[in-house]
């Protein structure tokens, strides 16, 4: 299922995706969630209703409750997660931006997965993306995918962790390189650099519609991954190409690392952070090392980001600078 979380009367609503239509959850059936954080409570059983709705909406009921996707204000599926956490998944990515500084691999990526916890009280869905100043001295984006979580866990075992996965969103992790740059001299890992927005969306695809993508984890792996192609355009222009089975390390090793001693909550968000070729501070490094001459790109106020991935939809978003 593809569900969303839609602005209406300035009212947050959930909604079901059928037919490039949204089927408003408590139209259909008063007593289902309201919010996906509630859904996601509920786990995998909570999706039986509504797949259920979806199945009559497919055979033609409901449909004068349907609103035209194109027409709604959609918001992040899931606007107000507990936590959100980014990894640090893709050897390409880390491989590739380490040579461009002029560094070798470092040989703890393959010993365990890493990540870093962002804001989770800044959450951005389609559309307009808010930067100030300082956030546009060399602003990038990030094309990634993300998990959310669907059951309480602690010291989840990597072999049952897909378990413990409610469903999957496109992630743009936006990033002020300026300013992660001069707070990284200290060692501490990013913060100011990351923390005023992350948008996500357009959906929250539940695991079952991506069944038909399955694909073995790499050698010496363990869990799931997905044979999903990843790309990002930035005002039409073709950038960033990867896929989500170029993994190294699976979703379902990453959620025993977090886990380690810690409890995960329905609503953790889990990102894998970004693919190969899949933001700018790479894909500049890259051109550099091959051309002196190089003219690096960032994102500047107006540009139009559009990242697609394969079964998760389009998320598109606008950068638009504020002083405030």
């Amino acid at each position: 299922m593809k569900i969303v979380t839609y602005r209406e009367n300035q009212a947050e609503k959930l909604g079901l995706v059928v037919k490039h239509k949204i089927y408003p959850c408590l139209s259909l059936d008063p007593n289902l969630p309201s919010s996906l954080l509630e859904l996601l409570k509920q786990g995998d059983e909570g999706l039986d209703p509504l797949k259920l709705y979806q199945e009559r909406i497919e055979l033609g009921e409901f449909q004068e409750l349907g609103i035209l996707l194109e027409e709604a204000e959609l918001l992040a599926p899931l606007p107000n997660p507990p936590s959100f956490r980014d990894a640090y998944a893709f050897r390409q990515h880390v491989a590739t931006s380490r040579a461009n500084r002029g560094l070798e691999m470092i040989p703890e990526f393959d010993q365990f997965p890493v990540f870093y916890f962002s804001n989770h009280q800044a959450i951005q869905g389609p559309g307009k993306v808010y930067g100030m100043p300082r956030h546009f001295e060399h602003l990038d984006f990030e094309l990634e995918v993300a998990i959310v979580i669907n059951k309480t866990g602690r010291n989840i075992q990597a072999s049952e962790a897909d378990e413990y996965i409610g469903g999957f969103m496109i992630l743009n992790d936006v990033s002020a390189r300026t300013l992660q740059m001069e707070e990284m001299k200290l060692n501490l890992g990013p913060a100011k650099g990351k923390d005023f927005a992350s948008a996500f969306g357009p959906y929250f695809v539940t695991k079952d519609e991506l069944i038909g993508f399955l694909r073995d984890p790499k050698e010496g792996h363990v869990g799931n991954t997905y044979n999903l192609n990843m790309t990002c355009k930035v005002n039409g222009t073709l950038l960033s190409a990867g896929n989500l089975s170029d993994m190294d390390w699976t979703f379902a090793e990453i959620i025993e690392r977090v886990s380690y001693g810690v409890t995960l909550y329905p609503g953790d968000i889990i990102g894998s952070g970004t693919v190969g070729t899949g933001c700018l501070l790479e894909l500049n490094g890259t051109g550099k090392r091959s051309n002196p001459d190089y003219q690096e790109q960032w994102l500047n106020p107006g540009d139009i980001v559009e990242m697609e991935v394969t079964g998760l939809g389009v998320l598109i978003n606008e950068m638009v600078l504020t002083e405030e």
